[in-house]
């Protein structure tokens, strides 16, 4: 007979190669699995209203907050990713020629050179500074197109996962307290430890979706506003750019209508840069100042800096998905260094700050 030992060795043995075997077989469908448990955690305080409401019929109020999140959420998403296609294929199609005449008659703009900081400095070098811009948006562009060639092929794999998120969701906001309880069963971690991390993650997760997509959506709303009042083209492809764009602390919005308020100025469209100043520079660039403390209320929120990288990590790794799954890491990845802190305190040396070394 095999001690006991020997038979817990090959019983995890099983339970991590099965395992393995499994994730692998169902590696494409745990993005949307991911996105189900998230957006299930997200829309569960209106599941619970509307199981009230429904008086305790579960189905029913499943059936009835998925189909609440697709008509407030991803048919106008639809639309709106219709509208941004479009839109950017019509800046890809503007921009190229303009910036080929302004190769083949650069005398033509030589009224709004003159303008420009420091001119004579540069003068010099304008046929080079003129043909790196050329390159750059030609390389643009052509980014631009075979990114909406992709998007257009992965159009139906879309459709097909939305689906299964869907499905997915309505068995998670039914029985998806069961699940949680049987995956921190299976956690080797004291009760407090789980649901100190559990608490912990759930906070700075929820902190950091509201922070950054939530403001990030009013930015760009209001920046493409303010575009379209400006007489600026394509308006809700800038506005959408510059929402993904409010990531970056201390710049976001401002790296796209800054520059255009600029040429606005050279182009002698001062009522337009005066709009651009007012809506994207006054009320979209102190609206993360006014909004973020009431959105995010006691919910603990994560630095700038993990907020960026995060986002911009979860981009590079998951494609546009990112956006929402590369917080929601980092936010796993403070919550785990918090609880080993809290965990290991009694090992860890103490380290003294800066007021404690000027007392010494």
């Amino acid at each position: 007979m095999p001690s006991k030992t020997t038979q817990k060795a090959i019983l995890l043995i099983f339970v991590f190669g099965i395992s393995a075997v499994f994730l692998v077989m169902t590696r494409q469908f745990l993005m949307p699995i991911f996105l189900a448990g998230l957006f299930s955690a997200l829309s569960n305080p209106l599941y619970q209203r509307l199981l009230i409401f429904c008086r305790g019929r579960e189905t029913l109020a499943s059936f009835l907050t998925i189909g609440t999140l697709v008509c407030l959420v991803l048919i106008p998403l639809t639309g709106l990713i219709g509208v941004v296609v479009a839109q950017a294929i019509n800046v890809s199609q503007s921009v190229t020629p303009w910036v080929h005449a302004f190769l083949e008659k650069p005398s033509a703009f030589a009224d709004y050179q003159h303008k420009i900081p420091y001119y004579d400095q540069i003068l010099p070098y304008r046929d080079v500074i003129i043909q790196k811009l050329g390159g750059l948006v030609g390389n643009a562009s052509t980014l631009l197109i075979d990114s909406l060639s992709s998007m257009t092929k992965m159009t139906v794999n879309a459709v097909l996962m939305s689906v299964i998120m869907l499905y997915t969701m309505f068995y998670f906001l039914i029985d998806g307290h069961k699940l949680l309880y049987k995956i921190l069963y299976y956690l080797p971690l004291e009760d407090r430890e789980e649901q100190l991390l559990l608490q912990r993650f759930t906070s700075v997760a929820r902190a950091t979706i509201k922070g950054t997509l939530i403001i990030g959506i009013l930015q760009g709303f209001l920046c493409g506003i303010g575009f379209s009042l400006a007489g600026i083209q394509s308006p809700v492809f800038w506005g959408t750019l510059m929402a993904v764009l409010s990531i970056i602390p201390s710049v976001g919005t401002a790296i796209i209508w800054l520059p255009a308020l600029f040429i606005l100025l050279l182009l002698k469209n001062f009522i337009g840069a005066v709009i651009l100043a007012i809506v994207c520079g006054l009320i979209a660039g102190n609206i993360d100042n006014i909004i973020r403390p009431r959105l995010v209320g006691k919910d603990t929120s994560m630095h700038d800096l993990f907020v960026l990288f995060g986002t911009l990590g979860g981009i590079s790794m998951f494609g546009i998905l990112g956006i929402m799954i590369g917080p929601i890491l980092a936010a796993l990845f403070v919550a785990i260094w918090e609880i080993y802190g809290e965990s290991f305190k009694d090992y860890l040396p103490k380290v003294a700050t800066k007021k404690e070394d000027k007392q010494k």
